[in-house]
């Protein structure tokens, strides 16, 4: 049985994760903005616990993880906030929003939990396939998600041996997000993707399984997208 702390695991496919691995007979812990959802969420998955922490306000997530208990074996660091941002109509706030989120917050959380990790813990960081395929309102995304090299490079440098990946999902036909738009613009991007299907959320939960687990993976950018890019 391996302790797991998932960060964003209220909705989408951090919960997906949360549950799998609930399921599985793992100690889980998962996080999200509101206690109450986080509470919520923790019984509807089968994780044994749900606290709130903001990753959008870094200077008070080590309070909020002050009190988890015990080693972390796998962390993985999936909350984001959904963006649409131009340079043509640029929103200063929801910019330093979601950098300070994704890239600032996350770091937080290792930084808080440094102590709980050990030689055979392993950390998963999400990133995005916008960094490589942008779209109008993509500005701060993209930027964001290219971030997550940089931040996963120097994270498995300076917490050797813990291992440190990142995955990039593509369109994820079925999470929450994608899942509300119009069918035709489903089938169009079907239609771009080798495979002939979107990835699914169970998809992104097998990939980021398997970069937890793999002890000889580390540093590994891994997209699961079913070769979206060479559409």
């Amino acid at each position: 049985m391996s302790s797991v702390l998932v960060v964003g695991g209220t909705s989408g496919i951090g919960r997906e994760f949360a549950r799998f691995r609930a399921a599985r007979g793992d100690e889980v812990i998962l996080t999200g903005r509101d206690a109450h959802r986080a509470g919520t969420a923790a019984k509807e998955t089968g994780a044994a616990r749900g606290i709130a922490l903001d990753l959008s306000r870094p200077r008070e997530i080590a309070g909020a993880l002050r009190d988890l208990g015990g080693p972390v074996d796998h962390l993985v660091l999936s909350g984001v906030a959904r963006d649409d941002n131009r340079v043509s109509d640029y929103d200063i706030e929801a910019a330093l929003n979601l950098v300070t989120l994704k890239l600032v917050g996350y770091t937080e959380v290792v930084h808080a939990l440094r102590d709980r990790l050990h030689d055979d813990s392993a950390i998963v960081v999400f990133g995005g396939q916008a960094k490589e395929r942008p779209y109008p309102g993509a500005t701060t995304v993209a930027t964001v998600n290219a971030g997550v090299r940089g931040l996963v490079n120097t994270l498995a440098v300076e917490l050797a041996p813990v291992r440190v990946n990142a995955v990039h999902p593509g369109v994820v036909g079925d999470s929450p997000y994608w899942a509300a738009k119009p069918g035709e613009v489903l089938a169009g991007l079907r239609s771009r993707t080798p495979t002939g299907r979107l990835a699914a959320m169970a998809d992104v939960v097998d990939a980021v399984d398997f970069l937890l687990r793999n002890r000889s993976v580390n540093g590994v950018e891994l997209a699961v997208d079913g070769g979206w890019l060479l559409g």
